[in-house]
């Protein structure tokens, strides 16, 4: 059913992500099934044109407690240390299949809690596999205060050290659950104080990661339309070819399709997010999804009057 979805997309010149929606997985067998699922998605991938990266969430292949207490830098019990070894063994096997096929892959993110410990694994494949060019991707989310710091000094690496940086930008999915968990614990919030400044460091990190492309490749997962304008202004205006390689825009499967189809239309390299997983266990993804995009202010009513002109143009 995706790969007819990534079919269909391809008519309008968008290409697709089928991303394996499973998260939290807490048991050993989950974790394996989707472990299975990742790599047999990377296969797929090769197999099918239209399907151009692929992706998949470090919590479906490891219990959150473990992490966290690797990000604190806690001492692991002897269960915990073959766990994170294993984890740690699966990423750098997906990140090779990727290579294998040529298919750059995107890691996402987590809550800030326990993302310490994803970006250090997600450093060592990019330093491993992104020789060249960028095959493994992480993914910044914007919201957090730290992230335009984080990106200066892993690029600065990068650059020192010989290999390419891949970065998918986004705003961010946890932030009521960020916020609330620091006003309980008693530690400073992570998220920046309010939409504008979320949307400053975005566009912020996005023009650093545009000036320094000769080691950076960026993946532009938003549906702010003005950030999308700006990325495409700094192409326009320093003679980069809307093609490059090196810039992809995305976004979800169902929402701002008039963005991503304009976009493939104009030439631009787009992909749609195309989730897909056992109805139940992909629901708290979804759900978050939906509710992360209510907060971008005035484009649903944008996307309602869109739909409205062209019903009433169809009735000419």
């Amino acid at each position: 059913e995706s790969n007819k979805m990534a079919d269909f997309l391809s008519q309008y010149k968008v290409k697709s992500v089928l991303d394996y929606s499973v998260e939290g997985a807490d048991s050993d067998k989950l974790q394996e099934d989707t472990y299975n699922e990742i790599l047999r998605s990377i296969k797929n991938a090769d197999e099918n044109p239209n399907v151009t990266f692929t992706v998949f969430k470090p919590t479906g292949l490891i219990s959150t407690s473990v992490l966290e207490k690797v990000s604190n830098g806690e001492t692991l019990t002897e269960l915990e240390n073959q766990q994170f070894n294993l984890f740690t063994k699966r990423v750098k096997s997906l990140c090779e299949e990727s290579v294998k096929y040529n298919t750059p892959i995107l890691i996402d993110a987590e809550h800030t809690w326990y993302q310490k410990a994803i970006d250090d694994v997600v450093q060592q494949m990019m330093e491993e596999f992104n020789k060249k060019e960028a095959l493994v991707f992480n993914t910044l989310q914007m919201y957090r205060s730290d992230r335009l710091g984080f990106l200066k000094t892993t690029q600065a690496e990068a650059k020192k050290n010989g290999y390419k940086l891949g970065v998918k930008f986004v705003r961010g999915a946890y932030m009521e659950k960020e916020r609330e968990r620091a006003q309980r614990l008693g530690y400073p919030s992570p998220i920046h104080l309010n939409k504008e400044a979320t949307d400053k460091a975005f566009d912020d990190a996005q023009e650093f990661a545009f000036m320094n492309l000769e080691t950076v490749s960026i993946f532009c997962g938003t549906h702010n339309e003005e950030s999308i304008q700006k990325l495409c202004g700094l192409m326009q205006n320093s003679g980069i070819a809307k093609s490059d390689s090196r810039i992809t825009f995305s976004q979800l499967l169902g929402m701002s399709d008039n963005i991503s189809f304009m976009l493939g239309h104009m030439g631009y390299n787009v992909v749609k997010y195309v989730p897909y997983g056992p109805v139940r266990k992909v629901m708290p993804y979804l759900i978050r999804r939906a509710e992360e995009n209510t907060s971008v202010k005035g484009q649903t009513g944008r996307e309602l009057s869109l739909i409205k002109s062209e019903l009433k143009r169809r009735k000419k």
